[in-house]
């Protein structure tokens, strides 16, 4: 792959300056746009009913990280420009207006939408209740649960010169308590955390005998249930009022690695610290005084444009638990990846792998295969070496667990791990240590870097001599996520990338800093490069009158000098598709300079994760996958790979799963316009619609069947039926 630096491309396309800001999309607006899809997804009736349920919750639980990462580090932002400007307000301020005012129409939409939900969940047999509504057995029932299980853990927390503020923990639920003296008519306000272990949700017993044909469940919120006995808190006391609020803080975790003798134990430290972070939004009902509002507000150290209004419940992403009730028919049928075909269980990996190069699409295949190499690494007597890097292993890791007992065994086991994957530090500490105890060697990777690449390297002494067996991904070897995201991994024994993978392991845990690599461009210094040499070929096809493609499939678009160079193709004719999940800040459509591009988004029942890349035209493309969206920080602040495809009967498979399930698909995909709205795609008749993930399992299902027909049958020829706009 490349080395070399590019020349800047041309800075104007006819009379556009290309790097003009106006053609780029703001970053939060447009992650806010993707959260509305979301949304979108909880509204549509085609899922059952409590997957849309799940979707509203989905959509919570990514507004509280937006929150925590990206508002959290404008507020940084805004102060650092207000000392420098003497107050003033500046573009930071303007952002955080704009984010404030779409972040209420969408929640204002969540809210209405929840009110839907709930009636249609009344219908199902799935019932909200107030605890004054209830009737005399289940009101001293309620009252009993909240004697024997709430009130011992319950610790109101009062105000007053002699206790200060308590701390306020992120996304913790908590209700604000205004009470009167009766003697001194002194007017207190307390805190008291509603407690995350119990649950938000309490299920009352049935009163009638169970039916078979319909659910029933009587469901009350916690919150209510403590402020319906607020009185054995405060006896004595004349009760004002109580109103809910939740606090959202700053999470993310900055570590100067240079600054840090042992990383482990600094990020060990910074994780527990970092729960103390600013508040960067309170979310409030919208019957709160203006007087507990303002408490509030000043003890949180917060501006009034910091504080969120809402009716109903705070804290949607506790609708999971909603979700998760046991009511088949309100959920998706159940899914079961695929075996791919000639895996035998795993008797024997290495001969599978040894017979051709083959890919793994999850998760309609399962991820079990990638285990079974590492077990059998594990136990083989003639693997002599196992390489892995870990970004996300999740809180049960049997990828981990195979590696350690490699080890134990007297394998050389090396282990990049990543203690700094947002979200999953406390795991990874947990399984550094762990892989250490076991006789691994454990490493961080460069400094200053996220290691965000995906790669496995088996060594085994055979016959012929020492051979690699190596396992590229665009996702975490994670079993867990590999059942809900759409990712895939690539088995190979070809000898460049076999050198290149050891190349890289060496570069992550010793010193380097010119590797040369044959097959492989790795972030931070031949990825971009790359990239950029092979939109500007399709450029160069595209000015001589020949046909020019791009298709690229990642989860962001974010890199200012990635996107000029993509205005620039499509003004010299490339014909570019573009599937971007998330964050696009690229403007298709746009005269003379993005008319050639198509932007597209596809939500479904799975994440959609994998990132694929394919220049030129059909018959002649190159195809590469990758761990790498198209980011600053993926492309200069992390370790990323980008690796070929280069067996046909793999890109076509590429074509039929990846690429023809977007093309098919009139059921989820959206596509956006050069405002950065984005518009669902609507059928072109009133027939059957496609969903692109059905389309793709469907097509699995059937590569599987053709390889059984064809071992059952050898002298028997498979081809593919031609793709029907009603797959499903």
């Amino acid at each position: 792959m490349l080395d070399a630096p590019l020349d800047e491309p041309s800075e104007t396309h006819g009379s556009i300056r290309l790097e003009d800001p106006a053609l780029l999309l703001s970053r939060e607006l447009s992650w806010l746009a993707f959260n509305a899809r979301v949304l979108d997804q909880a509204r549509d009736t085609r899922w059952p009913l409590l997957e849309r349920v799940k979707f509203l919750a989905i959509f919570g639980s990514n507004l509280d990280e937006f929150f925590m990462i990206r508002v959290s580090g404008l507020h940084d932002q805004r102060e650092a420009e207000r000392a420098l400007t003497e107050g003033t307000e500046t573009a930071i301020a303007d952002e955080l207006g704009r984010i404030r005012a779409l972040v209420g129409e969408l929640c204002a939409d969540a809210t209405a939408l929840l009110t839907e939900l709930f009636a249609a969940l009344e219908a199902q047999g799935i019932h909200f209740r107030g605890v004054r509504s209830l009737g005399e057995r289940a009101r001293a029932w309620a009252r009993e649960y909240f004697r024997k299980q709430v009130f011992p853990i319950l610790t109101p927390l009062a105000v007053d010169p002699l206790h200060p503020f308590p701390f306020v923990s992120n996304l913790s639920l908590s209700l604000a308590v205004e009470a009167e003296d009766p003697v001194s008519k002194e007017r207190r306000i307390a805190r008291v955390k509603v407690p995350e272990s119990l649950g938000r949700l309490l299920q009352l017993p049935s009163e009638g005998p169970p039916r078979d044909d319909a659910a029933h469940f009587e469901l009350v919120l916690l919150e209510d249930l403590i402020a319906e006995n607020l009185g054995d808190l405060f006896p004595g006391m004349t009760l004002l009022g109580c109103w809910p609020f939740r606090v959202t803080r700053d999470m993310d975790l900055e570590i100067l690695e240079e600054e840090a003798a042992d990383l482990l134990d600094v990020v060990d430290r910074e994780i527990r610290r970092r729960r103390f972070g600013a508040a960067v939004r309170l979310e409030l009902g919208t019957d709160t005084p203006a007087h507990v509002r303002a408490f509030l507000l000043d003890k949180l150290e917060l501006e009034p444009s910091d504080c969120y209004d809402g009716r109903g419940l705070l804290g949607l992403s506790s609708l999971f638990a909603l979700a998760k009730l046991p009511v088949p028919h309100l959920h998706d049928p159940p899914f079961h990846p695929q075996e791919p075909p000639g895996w035998d269980g795993g008797s024997d990996p290495f001969g599978r792998i040894l017979a051709g190069d083959f890919l793994l699409h999850h998760p309609y295949e399962s991820f079990a295969p990638v285990l079974d190499v590492l077990r059998a690494a594990a136990d083989d007597p003639d693997v002599l070496a196992v390489k892995m890097t870990l970004y996300r292993a999740g809180s049960d890791a049997e990828a981990v667990k195979a590696l350690a007992r490699a080890a134990e065994k007297g394998k050389q086991v090396a282990v990049s791990v990543e203690l700094k994957a947002r979200f999953d530090e406390a795991n990874n500490v947990g399984w550094a240590r762990a892989l250490e105890r076991a006789g691994a060697h454990v490493f961080y990777g460069a400094s200053g870097l996220k290691t965000h690449a995906k790669a496995l390297l088996i060594v085994r002494r055979e016959a012929a001599g020492l051979r690699r067996y190596v396992h590229l991904s665009t996702g975490n070897y994670n079993a867990s996520t590999a059942r809900l995201y759409t990712d895939l991994g690539f088995f190979t024994t070809d000898e460049a990338i076999g050198e290149d993978v050891t190349e890289l392991f060496n570069a992550l845990s010793g010193f380097s800093r010119d590797v040369a690599y044959r097959k492989l461009a790795v972030a931070p210094r031949t990825l971009r490069p790359t990239l950029i040499a092979k939109i500007r070929e399709q450029a160069e096809r595209a000015r001589a009158g020949e046909s020019a493609h791009l298709f690229a499939k990642l989860n962001a678009l974010v890199d200012a000098e990635i996107i000029r160079e993509l205005y620039a193709a499509s003004g010299a004719g490339v014909r570019i598709r573009l599937l971007v999940r998330g964050i696009c800040c690229l403007r298709p459509g746009l005269p003379r300079v993005s008319e050639n591009i198509r932007v597209f988004s596809l939500l479904g029942r799975f994440l959609e994760h994998e990132r694929v890349y394919l220049f030129g035209a059909p018959g002649q493309e190159e195809l590469f996958l990758s761990s790498a969206d198209w980011m600053p920080r993926n492309l200069d602040r992390r370790v990323e790979i980008l690796f070929p495809i280069a067996n046909a009967a793999l890109r076509d498979r590429v074509r039929r799963e990846v690429i023809a399930p977007l093309e098919q698909d009139d059921c989820r995909v959206y596509e956006m316009d050069d405002q950065g709205r984005f518009h669902r795609r609507e059928p072109a008749d009133a027939g059957e619609r496609t969903d692109a993930q059905l389309y793709a399992e469907k097509q699995v299902a059937l590569m599987k069947a053709r390889a059984n027909e064809t071992e059952a049958s050898p002298s028997r020829v498979a081809t593919d039926p031609p793709p029907s706009r009603h797959a499903n």
